[in-house]
């Protein structure tokens, strides 16, 4: 397989090809279609698996890229459900060391899915809209 673009710019998943047409998925519908060769091009350097990654939306890619593991994960969602926290809120609420939060909400303000608040005087933080969005999608809200 790899990933081929079609006159419009489209990137589809090359999943068959003869003389003179091809088989190719879109990434975003799943939908296969027939397209004849001549209307297609490879996209040099883009995996088949980054363009199949299209068909999930952005947010949750950020999300998924972000979130190493259940526990980071986890608090995305507690700070999207009952955000905004204040770091001590954060630090008295949940299992982890201080210096384990502080990495985790480093990590997801660089990824765009936490942004720093006031939260009574303290500094706190609070969900994007991207994580907002994200974690709507992942938890079927």
């Amino acid at each position: 397989m790899r990933t081929v673009r079609d006159a419009s710019g489209t990137h589809y998943i090359l999943l068959k090809e003869s003389k003179d047409a091809s088989l190719v998925r879109d990434p975003e519908t799943g939908a296969e279609r027939h397209v004849q060769n001549a209307d297609l091009e490879p996209v040099d350097g883009e995996s088949p698996l980054a363009t199949a990654a299209g068909a999930v939306p952005d947010a949750v890619r950020t999300v998924v890229t972000a979130a190493h593991d259940d526990r980071a994960l986890g608090l995305l969602v507690e700070v999207a459900d009952r955000g905004p926290l204040s770091v001590h809120e954060l630090l008295d609420s949940y299992d982890l060391c201080e210096s384990d939060l502080h990495g985790l909400l480093a990590e997801f303000r660089a990824a765009g899915l936490l942004e720093e608040v006031d939260v009574t005087g303290r500094r706190g933080y609070d969900t994007t809209p991207t994580a907002d969005r994200a974690v709507d999608a992942l938890t079927d809200r």
